[in-house]
């Protein structure tokens, strides 16, 4: 008898089905993305708001709702993510390399270790954006985060923001750092780091990082208040992380966005 679907689930969505994965023994072996979700919303109608916004993963990359996923792929169902930061995964000694340079960390973020893998002697600028937990969101007051993430799939859509943005701005260099568990309140919860020959491709690079992080790196925040808590992110909003990054073409020299 051939084994049963496998899907890992993440976030809210692992919160209000109350498990990290589901095992269904469907006799197929092959289905369209589409179908499956569709088959979860009807097993799980009361939670096919959520559903109808996720996106499925196929072996660490996002799928079409056309595309054929099967029984032995490693799947993951995922919630719209929430935005944030990315953090350099430590080595035996906590460091990052020019050969690593993105990565997500349950450690606290080191701001100098993560620019220092992006110094190049042709460049002329290297900057830093540092994420950090503030204490009021929209009224409320934040006790901490807690940070979640599909953390093979989340260094690999890391290290293809690099590859996006060597590509609109060549030369330039990226690492990214992204802490995940509990991170409280003034703690760094990402770091991401541009270094290029000119202040302008750096800073338009930058930018375009972190939005791109958003956008398409599967890592969740919780945000635990005085009063509850409460997943943060576009999670009954639109959310397409296979669209086409905005802009193809690259800014012109001083462009702002």
């Amino acid at each position: 008898m051939n084994s049963a679907w496998n899907i890992q689930l993440f976030a809210g969505l692992a919160e209000r089905l109350g498990q990290r994965s589901l095992q269904i023994d469907w006799e197929e072996d092959e289905l369209s993305a589409g179908q499956l979700k569709r088959r979860l919303a009807e097993r799980h109608p009361e939670h096919a708001d959520l559903l109808s916004v996720c996106f499925l993963a196929c072996n660490r990359a996002y799928a079409h709702d056309s595309a054929t996923v099967k029984r032995s792929d490693e799947l993951a169902l995922l919630p719209p993510v929430s935005g944030g930061l990315s953090d350099a995964e430590a080595a035996a000694e906590n460091g990052t390399s020019s050969q690593q340079r993105y990565g997500i960390t349950e450690l606290p973020l080191d701001v100098e270790r993560t620019i220092a893998a992006v110094y190049h002697p042709d460049h002329g600028a290297a900057i830093a954006f540092v994420g950090t937990t503030r204490e009021w969101t929209a009224g409320k007051r934040t006790v901490t985060l807690e940070y979640e993430a599909y953390k093979p799939m989340a260094e690999a859509s890391l290290a293809s923001i690099g590859d996006e943005i060597a590509a609109r701005w060549p030369g330039t260099l990226t690492a990214i750092a992204h802490r995940i568990g509990t991170v409280g309140i003034g703690e760094i919860s990402v770091v991401i780091a541009v270094s290029s020959a000119h202040r302008a491709d750096a800073y338009e690079a930058s930018r375009y990082a972190i939005e791109r992080l958003k956008q398409v790196v599967p890592i969740w925040k919780k945000e635990i208040y005085e009063d509850g808590t409460e997943w943060r992110g576009h999670q009954l909003g639109p959310w397409n992380p296979l669209a086409a990054p905005s802009g193809s073409e690259r800014p012109e020299e001083g462009a702002g966005r």
